[in-house]
Parts: C-alpha cells; structure tokens; sequence
C-alpha cells in the first residue's frame, strides 16, 4: 500500500516507516525537524532508511495546510498514520502555542486532507496522559476522559473528538491509539529512560519525583509498532452494538476506535532505574522530590479490547528491554 507517516524523524516513526518498508509498502514520510530536542538524532534515525527505494521525505510542517494538501495530492496515500506531535507533558507548561500550532491546527489540516484523498484508514497517536488523575486502575477506554491536568493532555483528547466528528461527518475510518510510555532504543532525550541513562552513565545524581512512587506501564518500541501494523489493517468500522442511550466512549456507529496500546504491566520507577543502573554498571544518588505540575502517579493499560479487534500481544519484558535499550545507548553515544 501506499501509507503516509507523519513524524518520521521521531521515535516511533522512524520505527514504525522501517516495518512498513521491510514488508514492502511505499512510504511517504514528512517531518519538520524542529529542535525540540537535538536534531541530529532525528537525523540519524532518518538514515537508517531515508535511501530505500520506496521512501520518499518532506521537510514540513503540519500547520502548514498548502504543505500538507500537495504532499497528500502527490502521492495519494491509501492510509495515513499520524505521529507527529508536539510532545512533552512539562514543555506543554512553557510553550503552549506550540501544541495548538502542532496538535490542533496540524491534526485538522491532517484530517482534512484524508477527508478530500479519499483515504481508506486514519489511525493517530492519542496518548495515555488523557486519563488525568484517574485513580481507576487500570485504564479503559471505557473510563471518562474529560479532566486532563495538562494542555498535551487536553490536545490529544481534542484529536479523539476532532477525529470523531469526521468519521461520523464524512465516513472517514479513524483509529486513536493511547500510547502507554514508549522506551527502547533511538528513544526521546527529553523522556525519563534517556535523561536517566545521562545521569547514571556520568555517575550523577538523579531526580526521582513523586518520592519514587511512580508506576509506568512501559511498553517496548517494537511492540507498539507491531500494535500500529495490525490497527493499520484493520480499518475502523461502526460499532453494530453501539448504543447511543449508553455510548462506550471507545466504539460508534460512526467508523471510529480508540485504544489503548501498552505493555499491560506497570512497573514501579524505582525498577526501572534499577536495571537500568543494573545494566550501565553504575549505582548513582536519588533525589526524592514531589510531584511535578501535569504529572499523574500511575499508568497502566487495559488492551483487552485490542487484544481481541487485532491480536495484539506485547512480549518485551521489561529487563530485556532496558538490556536492548543500554546496548543502544552506549553504542550510540559511546558511553
């Protein structure tokens, strides 16, 4: 098929265009390369396959609607994964404009052009952070969303209610994937796995906020790819059983899903670092300090539901993730 992927610079995307490739779809990637974080590992990540035959790249920005409709016009894509975001839950605190230019703006210009393309499958990336301070464990999709304690919480649910309305508007099958603490190698700096492997590499000291009492449902790269494969496949379609007197907040009658996708194992913090201490050959200091501001204590993921719509069914424990994630790391950084 042919499949546009947004973000291919980015953790996932990269990953995720490198699956596509090796079974022999063409791949449109576009990406903006913003300096959010160091632009050479987006580089890099590119060069694993930026010369394959079936790959072609736009540098642009998905605010940027003419970008978006030429991009889309050339290559009329069969499917469409959206990655690109604005992410960070404590950036979204010091440059909010950039989430509603990047989240907002860039997601409807994104549904618009799949609206007039015709295209077959919409699946984007919602995120774990819209279950707020929900205390349920674990996390439904069946679970209220409507209290995110950060503005990139509250643009991820804004893009499961803007998907919503075209599915339902225009019949476009949309699927909103809730990304539960993607780690593994060619990972974000600015997320908790790297600025740890920092820390501990140079034998600083880390923070450790919420006194250590974080859980994460960590989820291994690999396996959310193998999750956003198998959702690519399978095109939403209306929800037969649908009740409209007491709607599941995950289905419609309209082609629309929302899921999540996790490792459905939370692990405590503190383990974590500990492998990954563990694996770098170095014990470091901790500073146990309060929770930080848009931040929630646990996350854990109930894939029930995609488990069973997909077969989806995530196998990285967490020890051979963080080994695979350090061998990375210090191959890349030479550490």
């Amino acid at each position: 098929m042919r499949i546009l992927v947004t973000g291919t610079a980015g953790f996932i995307g990269a990953a995720l265009a490198e699956r596509l490739l090796a079974r022999g779809d063409e791949v449109l990637g576009i990406d903006n390369h913003n300096d959010y974080y160091d632009p050479a590992l987006k580089e890099a990540r590119l060069a694993r396959f930026a010369n394959h035959a079936g790959y072609a790249h736009r540098r642009a920005d998905l605010a940027d609607a003419a970008a978006v409709n030429d991009a889309f016009a050339r290559f009329e894509p069969q499917r469409v994964v959206n990655l690109a975001a604005q992410a960070g839950v404590r950036y979204s605190l010091q440059n909010p404009q950039a989430y509603v230019q990047s989240n907002l703006v860039g997601f409807g210009n994104i549904l618009e052009a799949c609206r007039h393309g015709g295209v077959g499958h919409l699946v984007y990336a919602s995120s774990s952070s819209v279950y707020g301070d929900n205390r349920k464990l674990p996390f439904a999709v069946e679970d209220a969303v409507d209290h995110p304690v950060s503005l990139y919480a509250a643009t991820k649910k804004a893009n499961e209610l803007m998907a919503h309305s075209y599915s339902h508007l225009y019949s476009l099958p949309t699927t909103g994937l809730r990304f539960f603490t993607v780690y593994g190698p060619w990972g974000r700096p600015d997320m908790s796995p790297m600025l740890f492997a920092d820390r501990i590499s140079r034998g600083e000291a880390i923070d450790v906020f919420n006194f250590g009492n974080h859980s994460r449902d960590f989820t291994y790269v690999d396996d959310i790819v193998e999750g956003v494969i198998r959702t690519l496949d399978h095109p939403a379609t209306p929800d037969p059983a649908y009740d409209a007197k007491s709607p599941n907040p995950g289905t419609s009658n309209a082609p629309y899903r929302v899921y999540n996708i996790g490792n459905d194992q939370p692990v405590q913090l503190l383990r974590f670092i500990e492998l990954l201490e563990q694996h770098l050959g170095r014990t470091v200091e901790k500073n146990l300090l309060p929770m930080q501001p848009g931040d929630v204590p646990d996350t854990w993921a109930d894939v029930s539901a995609l488990r069973r719509d997909v077969g989806y069914a995530p196998d990285t424990s967490i020890e051979e993730g963080v080994a695979r994630f350090v061998a990375w790391y210090r191959d890349y950084f030479k550490r």
